[in-house]
């Protein structure tokens, strides 16, 4: 009985020591990434009392908007035509079943217009323009050039982010509006030439203008220049707050986070700005 006391006694300080070490992990954990959300409301916050301040980078912003939008426009349209093409063949076996496969067309334009237009060139750019963003801020970073910046008394997010952040919020939605139109093509040349039942290319047209609104475009625009800064924002911060000693290997993994940050936030911001613009629309 004795030593069943003694022995539950010198458990005691053992399961003590085990729960605060718990305690500190979960707290440590939680403290970081509460900080770490401080500091990415703080960065954004900065881009945006900075975007309107002069003086006005306008050399800057015309060569981020061709990096951003125009080099990234061949992927984009064929992106765009194969979403449709998918879509078309899909649709066409699901509502073949419920002897609705005229209605291809309506689903083609409805599903690339509404959610995956913008979802699709969305998630292409933050794999290309986002991690290219982390990768090149996140070199100067550990090459010490925007410490040098700041040497020189130039603001490395004015000079450096402000341009990104602007292009992106830019051109998403003029990419989104190529790979809508190119989706509807992908569509409509799948359900004319390759699917059995050979629809009438003058009957898809018709129902893809009929069920195409504005309130809807106009949502897909907005939720495309959203995602567009998010994905600059992300980029951004992601390159900047990468350790100068990280070197190579802090590079990649900044990149390879800036990519899937990137990609978790564009999920969300699509179900918030769905119920949001949807319910005021």
């Amino acid at each position: 009985m004795g030593n069943d006391e003694e022995q539950s006694l010198s458990t005691q300080p053992h399961r003590r020591s085990v729960s605060v070490r718990v305690v500190g992990f979960v707290g440590g954990w939680i403290f970081k990434k509460l900080h770490g959300i401080g500091s990415a409301v703080t960065f954004v916050y900065s881009i945006l009392s900075l975007i309107f301040r002069r003086p006005f980078q306008f050399n800057l912003l015309v060569r981020q908007l061709l990096l951003v939008g125009v080099n990234s426009l061949p992927v984009v349209l064929v992106s765009g035509i194969f979403t449709g093409m998918v879509l078309a063949t899909q649709g066409y076996h699901q509502l073949k079943d419920l002897s609705a496969e005229g209605s291809v067309g309506r689903f083609v334009s409805v599903s690339v217009v509404k959610e995956l237009g913008p979802m699709v060139t969305a998630f292409i750019l933050a794999g290309r323009i986002g991690a290219s963003i982390t990768a090149e801020l996140g070199t100067m970073k550990v090459t010490e050039q925007i410490d040098a910046l700041e040497v020189m008394a130039t603001s490395p997010i004015k000079y450096l982010v402000v341009p990104r952040f602007v292009a992106c919020a830019i051109m998403l939605p003029l990419l989104t509006t190529f790979s809508i139109v190119f989706g509807i093509a992908g569509g409509y040349f799948t359900s004319v030439y390759i699917l059995p039942f050979k629809m009438n290319g003058r009957f898809f047209l018709e129902q893809a203008r009929t069920y195409i609104f504005i309130s809807s475009v106009v949502v897909s625009l907005i939720k495309s220049s959203t995602f567009g800064m998010a994905i600059a924002s992300v980029g951004c911060y992601k390159g900047f707050t990468i350790s100068s000693a990280g070197g190579a290997e802090g590079v990649g993994k900044a990149t390879t986070g800036s990519a899937v940050t990137s990609l978790i936030a564009i999920l969300i911001l699509d179900f918030v700005l769905n119920h949001v613009l949807y319910t005021i629309w």
